[in-house]
């Protein structure tokens, strides 16, 4: 199969097992569905096939009121705020005002959000001070998209200043990987001292980042030369690093990223399927050249060799489940599963990039 047609066969897994309002988790607006039909979103933008805008559209409305209120998004939490990405489309096509409310409120929070010292956004308003990199991806991408849609340049600069933020505060400096938090009042015990971040590298994390970084340099304007060269230059960095890491008999990137001779470790699509992404979208937009084509193919080989049919259906393997800040110890022992909307929104991303250039 071609990479379209494992997209394809991907989203149908999800969409046939269950119907729209039933995403898990089903009693949320967040992230988990917000990733698989953003992928989704990327196989209607490229096939025109109708089905993936239909099934879109009826999850949105699911969670919309007529009043353009969102009753199971939370709005502390960026992790509820990212699939609130889907409202741009879905406005310009049908015009409905319910999704201009909701992406008002939106721009609203995400101007108010609280910050640490240095201006850096809290992930979640209960994890005061803390800085994920997660929230590259569940606000910086969103953000910059209200940004263009409401001609509020502020939005660039902000999400800038995150960017910059964890680029210079959560980078280590012998691996050149970065840490996936930052609080940089150091309270919890599982903190560094001298960094404030938790020693931990963990692959989903960085990324998001990068995910996020291949995002945002495709949707700043052209006159944002100063920002678009600065994101530019710091997904060429990373890139770079994360290159070092991957496997080369696999062609995967590790749960903890650094610590492959671990036997505690193990491989994981969904940051695997992430770094793949964020190479072939830099490369499909001129930030980064045939250089990494290699790093690009073995990497999308090594994702597809964690799927299977299985009665008819794909599945994609060694996904590893919600992760929250802990000691290495529990990036290790989080469970592993099979079709978590994680791994395949991810996957999705993946194959529907690497379709664009790559004869795959």
């Amino acid at each position: 199969m071609k990479a379209l047609d494992y997209a394809a066969a991907g989203a149908a897994a999800i969409m046939n097992k269950f119907k729209p309002e039933e995403l898990p988790p089903s009693y949320r607006f967040h992230y988990h569905q917000g990733v698989f039909l953003t992928g989704a979103e990327r196989l209607y933008n490229i096939t025109g096939d109708a089905k993936y805008s239909e099934y879109i559209k009826n999850w949105v409305d699911y969670n919309i009121d007529n009043d353009g209120n969102a009753p199971r998004c939370h709005f502390t939490e960026f992790d509820d705020i990212q699939p609130a990405v889907l409202l741009f489309r879905l406005y310009r096509e049908t015009g409905d005002r319910r999704y201009k409310i909701m992406l008002v409120r939106v721009i609203d929070v995400l101007e108010k959000w609280p910050t640490n010292a240095f201006g850096g956004v809290w992930h979640k308003y209960q994890n005061k001070n803390q800085m994920w990199l997660d929230s590259m991806y569940m606000m910086g991408v969103i953000a910059a998209k209200c940004a263009v849609f409401f001609d509020n340049k502020y939005m660039f600069s902000k999400i800038h200043t995150q960017m910059r933020l964890m680029r210079d505060h959560m980078t280590d400096k012998e691996t050149g990987l970065m840490y996936h938090m930052w609080d940089d009042s150091r309270c919890e015990n599982f903190i560094d001292p001298d960094t404030g971040c938790v020693k931990v590298h963990w692959g989903r994390a960085m990324g998001w980042y990068l995910a996020a970084l291949a995002e945002i340099i495709e949707i700043l304007p052209p006159d944002e030369t100063v920002l678009k060269n600065d994101f530019e230059d710091t997904l060429r960095r990373y890139l770079s690093t994360v290159r070092k890491y991957q496997d080369g008999n696999t062609g995967l990137w590790y749960q903890v990223l650094d610590k492959g001779n671990d036997k505690r470790n193990w491989h994981e699509t969904s940051c695997s399927a992430l770094f793949v992404y964020a190479a072939a979208k830099a490369k499909n937009n001129g930030v980064i050249g045939d250089e990494y084509d290699e790093m690009i193919r073995k990497g999308y080989n090594g994702v597809i060799g964690k799927t299977r049919i299985e009665k008819g259906s794909l599945e994609v393997d060694g996904v590893c489940i919600g992760t929250g800040i802990n000691y290495i110890e529990g990036y290790y022992s989080r469970p592993v599963v099979t079709n978590d909307l994680h791994g395949m929104g991810a996957f999705l991303l993946m194959c529907t990039e690497v379709s664009k250039s790559f004869k795959l």
